[in-house]
């Protein structure tokens, strides 16, 4: 359901290409902090409802990273598995071309699922202003997010949770849901502060060695096979959810902690690397029992914090620092102001960026 209140959303636009069969969403929810930014993504199932929830949540996570961004997003109603690389480049440049008239003024776009730095050099091609979109490659000025930007916040959202609640890193077990852009970058930086992974799954299935992961050999089995199930000296599990681990990342699906699964879960932590993967009614419940949730704005915006420097045409290394800096100062300022307000960090989070938003609109 869309809610229309003084936030937004000012725009929800929908287009159609007769000769690509291009059907595309773009919902431009608020503007008050800058251009509506937010990625592009690509599924046979996208809809305007999820277009505008995944909007508004960019609102308040660019609110919340503290960059002169509001919010957007995009959504292509096709299946890339069912299509050529020939035609799905086709219907990205009949999207783009379709939107040009607010591209880049009021909305950036950039990648999202199925739509990665080579669907941004289409889209930026064909709308003719390299600024349209970030997450381009590199020798277009871009700052690809295959640079693992979103995992890296992920990363330093959990040390920050970890710090909160005074556990010590090298006693904890994590397990991640998905390993693709996100889930692979989180399990390097955990495994590099030498913090255990656990359990790791695909579309394919959920692989738990207790004794942790080795990431190395994890990704080579990927690239090699195309699935972690193939990783050998690891037991099969049929839920990745219900194991009894110290810390879960949701980097992949959304919808995926629902009523009939929650009881399930053991985790003490759960930072949120994928976009909606679980509803406020169910975080409530999870900070009832003590169970901490870094909702997905805030867990996640490594991404478009790296598209804010794409912008300012900033360094990888630059990147990388202005992510750590803002992921870590927001994380900390939310899981204060829920503690000293009582409330669950998703509703700590909001205050502020909406404070934020509020502060602009009154100034325009």
């Amino acid at each position: 359901m869309i809610k229309y209140d003084k936030f937004g959303p000012e725009k929800i636009i929908q287009v159609y290409d007769s000769k690509t069969g291009m059907r595309g969403i773009t919902v431009v929810h608020n503007t008050a902090l800058g251009p509506g930014k937010g990625g592009i993504r690509m599924t046979p199932s996208v809809g305007v409802e999820e277009v505008y929830r995944l909007a508004e949540t960019m609102t308040w996570k660019n609110a919340l990273a503290g960059i002169p961004f509001g919010g957007a997003k995009s959504g292509i109603i096709a299946d890339d598995r069912k299509i050529t690389q020939e035609e799905k480049d086709s219907i990205v440049a009949a999207f783009s071309k379709a939107i040009k008239q607010i591209a880049p003024e009021i909305y950036i776009a950039g990648p999202d699922m199925n739509m990665a730095e080579h669907e941004m050099e289409i889209f930026a091609n064909a709308n003719g202003d390299k600024k349209s979109c970030t997450g381009k490659p590199a020798e277009m000025g871009g700052l690809p997010h295959e640079l693992g930007s979103t995992g890296f916040g992920v990363y330093h959202s959990i040390l920050v949770a970890i710090e909160h609640l005074g556990l010590n890193p090298e006693e904890l077990t994590v397990a991640i849901e998905g390993f693709g852009n996100v889930g692979t970058f989180v399990m390097q930086f955990l495994t590099e502060k030498n913090i255990k992974v656990v359990a790791v799954s695909d579309s394919k299935g959920t692989i738990y060695d207790k004794n942790g992961l080795d990431y190395e050999k994890l990704m080579k089995v990927k690239n090699e096979t195309g699935s972690i199930v193939n990783y050998e000296g690891a037991e099969k599990k049929d839920d990745l959810l219900s194991l009894d681990v110290d810390i879960l990342v949701p980097a992949a699906v959304p919808d995926l902690i629902t009523d009939e699964n929650k009881d399930s879960i053991k985790a003490k932590i759960i930072s949120c690397g994928s976009n909606l993967p679980i509803s406020e009614e169910i975080e409530e419940e999870f900070h009832q029992k003590n169970m901490l949730v870094i909702p997905d704005f805030v867990a996640n915006a490594g991404g478009v914090i790296s598209s804010y420097v794409e912008t300012i045409e900033g360094t990888p290394e630059e990147m990388f620092k202005i992510v750590e800096e803002k992921i870590t100062t927001n994380t900390k300022e939310m899981l204060e102001r829920s503690k000293s307000d009582n409330i669950k960090p998703r509703d700590a989070a909001m205050k502020i960026a909406e404070e934020r938003v509020g502060a602009e609109m009154k100034n325009v």
